[in-house]
């Protein structure tokens, strides 16, 4: 098939059909169907979300479907992983998934029917004939197409005992036009049809065949998927018609990009689901509120949250051209949403992270910590400190920080600090800084060496945040540690 004939269209149009379909009565019925032979990866996920918002606005149903039929490929590991990508995006379907293979006697079953009515034929070309004939083609410079002998054969024709494979009747006058919600209205020649394979030579249904009849016994209404399946539907919509089914509203979604423009990889970021979750520390309303900005917008609001998503979403607002993935983007959409998380689900997740960690503690850590971090390893690691056994390893800056002077700084501050009473942040504040005019320094002096004893590096949390977490006794062993008499100093 050549490139197909799109025609634009207004937006206005597009809403208006948009609020047809809330008054037409028709429930929605959206799916998503991937292929279980791997992980889940980003655009899988945009496209059901994309399916998950249509349904929700429209008051509809979401439904899954796993086209397992490449039992070769297709595997259980890879099913449970895209099921659990789901659940943790919030993205589950409205009922039990559909499994495609299990369906493999209701897809024979409509090729019958279509037999029966001579919309489809017994086909006994050979591969080989096959090869000569598409070799032929591009010798010639031409598009090859099926066109078989056999599409009008007389039954009695048939050879006894050859393989053979079902064809469908593909109409071979006019035009298919499709009215794409995001694409616009799309012409095809029925010329560029050829007679696609139904049911292979071992029985075994094709995607093009099993794609129709699922949709059509699911109740799909609406078919969101990439526009890499655009020239699909028209070979689809044969079928359909052949049947006499009604026919599903289509919106084909530009696919991916990366952000150099081209086709995304795991280069630009292109991984699993899982893996933003486990390796790369993202929440899952971070990640849901990246994907749904990627093609699709509302103003200039860049933080929508999964009501507001719900709400506003319009697929007529979805571009005709591909978006492009930052991950940049991504972790900054991300930083915003630990700041906004709850910090006993933020201790949780960190904890997978530092074993044995107390979660009461990096509850309470969790405002001071996650100010700066972008993701989840960032606050684990910003966390660490607060676990670490004595004596603590120091990074080269840290150590860097620890002079001799700065050493002996510590024993004053060790001598003050062994001596206070009021062992919060205002107390320590206000014991630290009258210590440091006292000296004739700055508070910073203090606290850079005081940092680098505590926490064994030179960035951290405010001084004080880490007194008051590690508390008095720990705090003071781990100065201690690092302390060093310095009899050039006056004892204040």
């Amino acid at each position: 098939m050549t490139g197909p004939d799109r025609k634009e269209h207004g937006l206005a149009s597009v809403a208006a059909g948009d609020a047809a379909e809330r008054s037409s009565g028709r429930q929605v019925v959206t799916r998503f169907a991937p292929s279980p032979t791997g992980y889940l990866h980003i655009g899988g996920a945009r496209t059901a979300l994309f399916n998950w918002l249509f349904a929700r606005h429209h008051g509809g149903k979401y439904l899954l479907r796993i086209e397992d039929t490449d039992r070769a490929r297709s595997t259980e590991p890879a099913i449970e992983a895209i099921f659990d990508g789901l659940r943790w995006l919030g993205l589950d379907g409205d009922e039990p998934a559909t499994f495609q293979f299990a369906r493999t006697p209701r897809h024979s079953e409509v090729v019958d029917a279509l037999l029966a009515s001579g919309n489809a034929y017994r086909c006994y070309l050979t591969s080989d004939e096959l090869a000569a004939r598409r070799q032929a083609a591009q010798a010639e410079r031409r598009t090859f197409r099926v066109s078989s002998e056999w599409r009008d054969a007389d039954p009695a024709t048939w050879p006894a005992g050859e393989p053979y494979v079902i064809r469908i009747k593909a109409p071979k006058d006019g035009e298919t036009i499709i009215d794409d919600l995001v694409q616009g209205t799309v012409t095809v020649s029925n010329a560029e049809l050829d007679d696609f394979v139904l049911l292979r030579s071992d029985g075994t249904p094709t995607y093009m065949l099993a794609v129709v009849v699922d949709d059509h016994d699911m109740g799909v209404t609406h078919v969101i998927r990439g526009d890499d399946h655009l020239n699909n539907a028209f070979r689809q919509l044969a079928i359909i018609r052949a049947m006499g089914w009604a026919e599903p509203t289509y919106a084909h979604v530009p696919l991916i990009h990366g952000a150099d423009g081209a086709k995304l990889s795991k280069r630009h970021g292109a991984l699993g689901v899982d893996a933003y979750r486990d390796e790369m520390g993202v929440l899952p309303e971070a990640l849901f509120n990246y994907l749904l900005r990627l093609g699709w917008g509302h103003g200039d609001n860049e933080i929508i949250s999964r009501q507001q998503a719900t709400e506003w979403f319009d697929i007529a607002h979805v571009g005709k051209s591909p978006s492009r993935f930052d991950l940049a983007k991504l972790m900054n959409l991300n930083g915003h949403y630990l700041r906004e998380a709850d910090d006993a689900r933020l201790a949780g997740l960190v904890a997978e992270a530092l074993p044995g960690a107390d979660l009461d503690l990096l509850a309470r850590a969790m405002p001071v910590v996650k100010v700066r971090a972008k993701d989840v390893n960032e606050l684990a690691a910003g966390a660490a400190f607060l676990f670490a056994q004595r004596p603590l390893t120091l990074d080269p800056k840290a150590e860097a920080l620890l002079t001799g002077e700065a050493r002996g700084l510590l024993s004053r501050v060790v001598e003050r600090l062994s001596v206070t009473n009021d062992w919060t942040l205002t107390g320590l504040e206000a014991t630290l800084k009258a210590m440091a005019e006292e000296l004739g320094l700055g508070l910073g002096k203090l606290a850079q060496p005081l940092r680098a004893a505590l926490t064994g590096q030179a960035t951290s949390p405010g001084i004080f945040d880490v007194l008051v977490l590690l508390g008095r006794d720990e705090s003071l062993a781990r100065i201690s540690a690092q302390a060093v008499a310095d009899q050039d100093t006056a004892k204040v």
